[in-house]
């Protein structure tokens, strides 16, 4: 391997390797969290609040073993994310056309959908049934809304997570080097997903809800991760939609993909194009994230 690799937002080196495999061998009987969290106490690994970036470590340890440079113990039992990801969809009871002016559903009510929250079952199950990507438990900071109109119906849901790692014309917009986009990643947030829900037909009801989301995830993010979030990113893909609710929001095209994947070392693999969209938060986005 080079003498440093960066996951997980984490440098990490031969050394890190090396202390890694050692806890392995001296330590048969550890299973995978008591390891990440060994790992989170000797590198004094922690979030903005000061909490142990537990499952950040998981990750990492999984892409080390899927890169080939350790091994790690078998499951002692089978990972929660893929029990969540199997439960069966909570979806509305045949749901009524909504339609009409967005006058007659204001004000809309944005929730955070909280874990084990009434509302997490219905947000995941309207994502897996009707987004077209689908909706798998995301890992790392993250937020969930669901919009309900002024009578309590849902209408849409978003989902921000981590940023992309990388991104050209993103990175370029931005203006920051790879030493400052590693440090000020988390800085970032890509809205992952977002979903009006189809049997909602209201003009400009989708720009709303963005402009809705933008005035209030900065407090949210604080408040739940003790750092704030300077501005959000999203992928449209070109070949199916135009992006118009977010040029309506005042989100910023800045670019396209090239076509890749993260996954494609090689060169060959082929995705669709995306625009590259982002909403600044703050007038001075670009110095908080290039110091």
């Amino acid at each position: 391997m080079t003498s440093t690799m960066v996951m997980q937002g984490r440098a990490v080196s031969a050394a890190d390797i090396g202390l890694i495999r050692s806890l392995l061998v001296e330590q048969p009987a550890w299973g995978r969290t008591r390891l990440s969290a060994e790992l989170c106490r000797r590198w004094d690994w922690r979030n903005a609040r000061g909490r142990p970036k537990d499952m950040a470590a998981r990750t990492l340890l999984l892409k080390l073993e899927r890169a080939g440079h350790i091994r790690l113990p078998p499951r002692q039992r089978p990972s929660s994310n893929a029990l969540r990801n199997h439960h069966a969809p909570v979806l509305p009871r045949t749901p009524e056309l909504i339609g009409g002016p967005l006058c007659e559903l204001r004000p809309l009510a944005a929730s955070l959908v909280a874990p084990g929250s009434a509302d997490l079952g219905l947000f995941n199950g309207l994502l897996a049934a009707y987004h077209y990507l689908g909706h798998r438990n995301t890992v790392g900071e993250n937020l969930r809304y669901l919009v309900r109109d002024r009578y309590g119906r849902p209408v849409a849901c978003a989902l921000f997570g981590s940023a992309a790692w990388q991104c050209a014309d993103r990175d370029a917009y931005i203006g920051w080097d790879r030493a400052a986009r590693e440090r000020n990643l988390p800085g970032l947030t890509n809205n992952a997903r977002f979903l009006v829900l189809p049997w909602v037909g209201v003009p400009h009801l989708a720009s709303h809800v963005l402009g809705l989301l933008a005035r209030r995830i900065g407090t949210d993010w604080q408040s739940k991760y003790g750092h704030p979030v300077l501005a959000l990113e999203t992928f449209v893909e070109r070949g199916r939609f135009r992006g118009s609710c977010y040029r309506a929001a005042n989100w910023v095209c800045v670019g396209q993909t090239r076509g890749r994947t993260r996954q494609d070392r090689q060169h060959r693999l082929q995705a669709p194009v995306k625009d590259v969209l982002v909403y600044p938060l703050q007038a001075d986005f670009r110095k908080a994230l290039c110091q």
